[in-house]
């Protein structure tokens, strides 16, 4: 038993130091002159389901999204929204056959989200945090 616990403690022990901690990877940026400093996951998901059309200080939103066959969107949308790919395309589906809203503007990468939110302070999306550069703020990060 003694022998036992020695391997499962040394086991846990490697796993623990070989496996690279958390990070922030994803960044949700806004326009520089965006007087947002910072805003949560739920404000944002409301964002993306438009539910809500401001920012916070007023200001009207356009939420920008990532591809569907981007790796990164499925993170956002499990992180951030608490939802499946295919749980938002059938909220959208509703919506728009209900007349109610159109889904937020997809695009094919971060640059181009990138490229978007840095020219027009309306704008919000999400890139690799990687990408981040001061033509964008960092709102919320994952």
């Amino acid at each position: 038993m003694r022998h036992f616990k020695k391997i499962l403690l040394t086991s846990l022990l490697t796993t623990a130091i070989l496996t690279p901690t958390a990070q922030a990877d994803t960044a949700v940026i806004v326009h520089p002159d965006n007087p947002s400093a910072s805003l949560d996951a739920s404000v944002i998901s409301r964002m993306y389901l438009g539910k809500t059309k401001k920012f916070p200080g007023g200001s009207t939103v356009i939420p920008i999204d990532q591809s569907d066959s981007a790796d990164i969107r499925n993170g956002f949308l499990s992180s951030v929204m608490g939802k499946s790919a295919s749980q938002v395309k059938s909220y959208w589906s509703k919506r728009i056959f209900t007349g109610k809203g159109t889904p937020p503007k997809q695009v094919g990468s971060s640059a181009e989200v990138k490229e978007l939110i840095s020219s027009n302070p309306s704008t919000i999306g999400y890139i690799d945090a990687s990408e981040v550069d001061g033509s964008v703020k960092v709102v919320y990060s994952y």
